[in-house]
């Protein structure tokens, strides 16, 4: 019996498992100064402060401003500035507000994100076989409503349901997003669903805790993926391989080693 027989839903998560950024932050922040007449900002710093802001913002309003009901080009608005205050760039309102329209256009769009190319044929693959598949990520309404469907990974020919932190109020580690994925996919038993992530901590772990299988990607060959095998999760390289795996017979499921 192949594992496949045993499975009723897939969930995937999205960055770094479906899709990935292309280029750097820099680029596209680059790109957004000079449109509107600025010198280019410095790479290093811009990085450096996003990332700090980024986290500020995550700690001071989660789910990008889900519990507080902020909308979310302003939680954007708010990030996007302070990044650019810490990299050491102060605009004037009007200025800032330009620049950041293109920026946050940007990244609402497809431009930034390359799907990896075994992603379409493995969510399409699952489907045809009778799974439910579902997204879960740590991400706002847009992927949901805009991003995925311009990257060609639409609900009803690839997807299912999605949940995303920033509509469900919930996001990773969290194991109560994967229980939101559970009921989503129609109440089943967490044992007939198998998780894809890339993230020990935010997508192995917190799935497991939940009595669901799950299994790890590993597309860009990071030092931790040893780590992660050390921790009982099976690792992959790619869609493709778990394809595989998924429908040789006599399998253990990944989740069940650990049980």
């Amino acid at each position: 019996m192949s594992l496949l027989s045993k499975l009723r839903c897939i969930t995937v998560d999205v960055t770094g498992t479906l899709l990935a950024y292309k280029g750097e932050l820099g680029d596209y922040y680059c790109m957004a100064a000079k449109a509107v007449g600025l010198p280019c900002p410095d790479y290093k710093r811009m990085h450096e402060g996003f990332k700090t802001a980024y986290a500020n913002m995550a700690k001071l309003y989660p789910c990008f401003g889900h519990a507080a009901n902020m909308p979310n080009i302003d939680w954007w608005r708010t990030c996007v500035k302070d990044s650019f205050i810490k990299a050491g760039y102060d605009y004037d309102d009007e200025t800032f507000e330009k620049v950041f329209r293109r920026i946050y256009s940007t990244f609402g769009s497809s431009a930034p994100y390359s799907v990896f190319p075994d992603s379409q044929p493995f969510m399409r693959w699952a489907r045809k076989n009778g799974l439910i598949v579902g997204v879960v990520s740590n991400a706002e309404y847009r992927y949901q409503d805009v991003i995925l469907p311009a990257l060609g990974l639409n609900k009803g020919s690839e997807w299912d349901f999605g949940v995303f932190s920033g509509l469900v109020g919930v996001e990773k580690p969290d194991p109560k997003i994967y229980e939101i994925a559970l009921e989503m996919a129609g109440n089943i038993a967490p044992e007939e669903v198998l998780h894809v992530g890339d993230s020990l901590r935010k997508d192995y772990l917190p799935a497991r805790s939940v009595g669901m299988n799950a299994l790890l990607l590993d597309r860009f060959k990071t030092p931790d993926a040893e780590n992660w095998r050390q921790s009982g999760a099976t690792v992959f390289p790619d869609l493709v391989a778990v394809q595989d795996w998924l429908t040789k017979a006599d399998q253990i499921l990944a989740g069940q080693q650990a049980q």
